[in-house]
This record gives C-alpha cells, sequence and structure tokens, in this order.
C-alpha cells in the first residue's frame, strides 16, 4: 500500500462522520437561532445528507450558510431557506404536492416522505402545463417575479403555495392560497433564495 492510499482511506472513512457534525452545526446554529424549531422539520433536514445533492468538489461546503452553485445557473439554497419553506408549507400527508424544481434535489428529499404525494416539474416546463392538477400544496424552489398563470392553474380550491418573491431585486419567501379561483401571495421575511430566469418579469420599456 502506497502512502498516498494509506492516508486516503482513513480521510474516506472521516468524511461520513465530519458531514453528520455539519449537520448537527447547520440545525443549532442556521435553524434553531433563526426561529425554525418545529420538531418535524429539524428531523427531516437531520435526516437527509445535503452533500449527496452538491457536486463532489463542494461537498465540504455543504452546509454553509450561503447558496451553493450547482452548474446550469442553478443553486441549492441555503439550509434556512428549506427550513423556512418547510415551516412554512406545513406539509400533511393528506397533501397532493406539487414541487417546481429538481425531481432528484435536496428539497424533494425533504417533502416526499412528508406529503401524500409529491410530483416535480422544472422550472422550464412550468409555462406548458395544462389542466387543473388539483395540488394542495405547491412548493417553487427558488424565487420568482411573477407567478404564472399555468401554476395557479394547478392549484385545488383553497390549495397553498409556497415560494420566493423577488420584490424590486430582493428575494422575500412568500406564502399564499387559492380563493374564488385567484391567488394571491404575501411577501414575508427577507431572504437569500436563489432567482429562477424561468420566472422573471417581462421587461418594460420606459423612456
Amino acid at each position: 500500500m502506497t502512502l498516498t492510499e494509506e492516508r486516503s482511506a482513513p480521510e474516506a472513512e472521516m468524511a461520513p462522520i465530519a458531514h453528520s457534525g455539519a449537520r448537527h452545526a447547520m440545525i443549532v446554529s442556521q435553524l434553531r437561532t433563526s426561529g425554525v424549531n418545529e420538531p418535524w422539520v429539524l428531523a427531516a433536514m437531520a435526516g437527509v445528507a445535503r452533500e449527496d445533492f452538491v457536486p463532489e468538489a463542494m461537498r465540504d461546503a455543504a452546509y454553509i450558510d450561503r447558496a451553493i452553485p450547482l452548474g446550469n445557473g442553478r443553486f441549492l439554497a441555503a439550509p434556512l431557506v428549506h427550513g423556512k419553506i418547510l415551516s412554512e408549507a406545513a406539509p400533511t400527508a393528506t397533501d397532493k404536492a406539487l414541487l417546481v424544481g429538481d425531481a432528484d434535489g435536496y428539497l424533494a428529499a425533504l417533502l416526499r416522505p412528508l406529503v401524500g404525494s409529491l410530483e416535480t416539474v422544472d422550472p422550464a416546463a412550468v409555462s406548458g402545463m395544462t389542466g387543473e392538477g388539483g395540488y394542495s400544496l405547491i412548493v417553487v424552489d427558488g424565487a420568482i417575479e411573477t407567478l404564472p398563470e399555468t401554476l395557479g392553474a394547478q392549484m385545488a380550491e383553497g390549495g397553498r403555495i409556497v415560494t420566493g418573491l423577488m420584490v424590486r431585486g430582493v428575494s422575500r419567501l412568500a406564502t399564499g392560497c387559492k380563493t374564488a379561483g385567484a391567488v394571491s401571495l404575501l411577501p414575508l421575511a427577507e431572504l437569500g433564495i436563489p432567482a429562477l430566469p424561468e420566472f422573471a418579469a417581462p421587461k418594460r420599456w420606459s423612456f
């Protein structure tokens, strides 16, 4: 066995331990200190390894308190963002849920065990959605400037939505519900949520 092999084996064995410690620190120093204290949220995030959802070169930074680039213009939002999204979404076993995001991503892994059923749609495909999905919960993994009518049409009456919302260049967490066929969004706390370019507002000309 070479010296390189002798060193690499223990390092590989120690990696899961280091990531487990980072996950605990995330819960204590990022989530709890920012008001995310629901036991079910903390349990969900303690049980999913964020390092499995980032590029290999970023695994050691998986638990930092900022977004991580995934490539192709996509980002893994900071842990606090996903903690707040889960808290506001309050998913239940009776929810028929839709996630606008990666079917194999971190937020999908968090949501799937908490809802009755979870379907996903890529942000680029939302504009082509047709029909009524009858979803009681829609979660958008990113910040939007406008809510497409095609997405609102997928919500059941009384259904709820949690998303990031860009307001004058600042991203905020927002929640909404569908009442009398209309969806209204209420911006909440300012939060650093990566923007989804597919949901940018149309450019307006000014003179």
